[in-house]
């Protein structure tokens, strides 16, 4: 094999939180939260590994600037504990395509983390435990991003319980031209006063069994710090002709579909509306 030819590929697909209930603050800086979380189709990114003569990790992001290449990159941080377990004679490039926005609330670095310790995970003869407890270390949301089926994620994220097999739900992801910064929300709702969600929506017909209702107990925080927000989402409402929840802390949006003809002609017209790339047609994985 050419050490400059893909060693691995692993794809990183978003995560979708379709509700989410903020508990209280924690003493150590992050929040209890009880949040149920599928993973999406779309948008997602394509982490690639390379072999390298130089002993050393470089990294690199496409298009340039859609990721941080230092120690912000969760990424990195997943292929450096994984790399003493790792038998390589020289070092490794890390490429990450990225597709899923920064400041959006889908999770992208978690996935691109989780994607790196499914890949190398084979070849370091760690222990799914062993895997999970480093997921957990590097970000509260890669174990889930790892394990990648719907499940409830509780404590700071990083307790998980899958639901089991669900049926797959369509929906169209949109996200406005700009980012949300996940602890200045989660400062806005202790600023706030800990605010409940403002809209409950009627959950997919396929999930119903698992939760009740969606809700987002950042939504209201969200849009405190990001005021933009809200025209946003009325505008996406409008275009697709259903409700819309915040996904995370923000600013991207999912609604759900259950008919396939409806769904295709609303992501048609929120593409043509709000440009293909900030519009995705998804189904949870």
């Amino acid at each position: 094999m050419s050490r400059s030819a893909p060693w691995v590929r692993e794809a990183a697909p978003a995560k979708v939180t379709l509700s989410l209930r903020v508990l209280r603050a924690r003493d150590d800086g992050y929040h209890d939260i009880e949040a149920f979380t599928v993973t999406a189709s779309a948008p997602r990114d394509l982490v690639t590994l390379q072999r390298t003569r130089r002993r050393r990790i470089t990294v690199r992001v496409e298009p340039p600037d859609s990721a941080p290449t230092g120690r912000e990159n969760l990424a990195l941080h997943a292929v450096e504990a994984m790399w003493p377990s790792i038998a390589l004679d020289g070092g490794l490039r890390l490429t990450l395509r990225k597709r899923i926005p920064a400041g959006a609330g889908l999770g992208g670095g978690s996935a691109d983390a989780a994607a790196v310790l499914r890949a190398l995970g084979p070849h370091a003869a760690m222990t799914e435990e062993r895997v999970l407890e480093i997921a957990g270390w590097i970000g509260s949301d890669v174990p889930f991003c790892v394990h990648g089926v719907p499940a409830w994620m509780r404590g700071r994220g990083e307790v998980l319980e899958p639901v089991g097999p669900v049926g797959p739900t369509m929906l169209v992801v949109a996200v406005p031209g700009f980012a949300c910064s996940t602890p200045a929300v989660y400062r806005a709702w202790d600023d706030l006063g800990g605010p409940r969600a403002a809209r409950e929506l009627d959950a997919p017909p396929a999930l119903r069994h698992v939760v009740g209702s969606l809700v987002n107990d950042l939504e209201p925080a969200a849009e405190h710090v990001e005021p933009r927000l809200v025209a946003f989402r009325r505008r996406l409402e409008e275009l697709v002709g259903r409700p819309a929840l915040l996904c995370g802390s923000g600013s991207a949006y999912a609604a759900w579909f259950d008919d396939e003809v409806d769904w295709r002609a609303a992501v048609d017209r929120a593409q043509v509306a709000l440009g293909p790339q900030r519009v995705w047609s998804a189904t949870t994985l």
